[in-house]
């Protein structure tokens, strides 16, 4: 059996062994652990092996320190314009102090939650609905910008609050339906019209451009009209009466081609002589061979050259058929 002695022996190892226990504590990795002195916060614990003094401090909170994520629960939200939609959302946070995480709030992960609920039904209400459904990343950028100037206080950072849904109920998403229709039609309208216009303003340009092509060529063609009357008036001043027979023979002659391709001329009537359009056709003849010469390459006498006019004859009726 074992005497006293052994007996003391015994108690005190196992009294170190306990006291040893005791005082070892192991942090894992992502934890901080807060230490507790007769209740009054002391000191934290970091990741790896710390040591306490035993029966007098002791582990207060074991705190989280990697980033997590809330689930926000779904809420109906009344928007300016007085809509009710159905939004639901998640927040990520990460706690940079543990002492202030642990005893500034109670409840840490509650008080992120109705924070950001709270701060959802007051940034989206202060929107119109349409506004809501296409600015979700700026609605997303103020409840982040708001939520973390909040639970700063907490020693908690807000990494990113997100809006996951938002569901407007079904009368109003098909009124939202039928009024997206509307302004399509609306915009394909605008677009015809649009086209319509600038097709009729380049057809105008067109009109105007040929009008100023045209003009031009007549005020050319008058030019050049002129020019030759001008030519014949000069030579007949000088006593080339040659000149006179040649441009009237010309113009004789367009009227007649003009009278012959008339499309409704069955009975063509030509009160003429026309022994003077032969006598100006002579005319033609002589003025050509004083330009040019004859083929024996002697310059004659143009009005030597002149045919004798025939006796009159009375006008001639010809028929032509189209």
């Amino acid at each position: 059996m074992f005497a006293g002695f052994d007996i003391v022996i015994l108690v005190l190892a196992a009294l170190v062994l306990l006291v040893l226990f005791a005082g070892i504590k192991t942090v894992p990795q992502g934890f901080n652990f807060t230490v507790e002195r007769f209740g009054r916060y002391t000191r934290t614990l970091l990741p790896g092996l710390n040591l306490i003094i035993p029966f007098i401090d002791r582990i207060g909170a074991k705190m989280n320190m990697m980033e997590q994520v809330l689930d926000v629960p779904t809420q109906e939200i009344i928007t300016r314009d007085n809509a009710i939609v159905a939004v639901d959302g998640v927040a990520f946070y990460q706690i940079l102090s543990a002492p202030q995480a642990a005893y500034q709030v109670s409840g840490l992960q509650n008080a992120i939650l109705n924070l950001t609920m709270t701060n959802i039904r007051t940034v989206m209400g202060s929107m119109d609905l349409d506004e809501l459904l296409s600015n979700r990343d700026t609605i997303n950028e103020r409840l982040l910008r708001v939520v973390d100037e909040a639970a700063h206080s907490w020693g908690i950072k807000v990494t990113r609050v997100e809006i996951k849904d938002i569901n407007p109920p079904a009368n109003l998403v098909e009124s939202m339906a039928r009024q997206m229709m509307a302004e399509r039609d609306k915009r394909a309208q605008i677009l015809t019209a649009e086209g319509l216009k600038q097709s009729q303003i380049l057809e105008a340009e067109g009109r105007r451009e040929a009008a100023f092509r045209d003009a031009e060529a007549r005020e050319r063609a008058a030019e050049a009209e002129a020019r030759a009357t001008q030519v014949v008036s000069d030579a007949i001043s000088q006593g080339d009466l040659q000149a006179l027979n040649y441009f009237v023979a010309q113009k004789y002659t367009e009227a007649l081609a003009q009278i012959g391709s008339a499309t409704n001329s069955k009975v063509v009537l030509m009160p003429m002589e026309a022994s003077s359009l032969i006598g100006t056709l002579g005319g033609i003849g002589a003025i050509s061979k004083e330009l040019f010469g004859n083929g024996s390459g002697g310059g004659g006498s143009a009005a030597s050259t002149v045919p004798r006019q025939p006796a009159a004859r009375p006008p001639v009726m010809r028929s032509t058929d189209n």
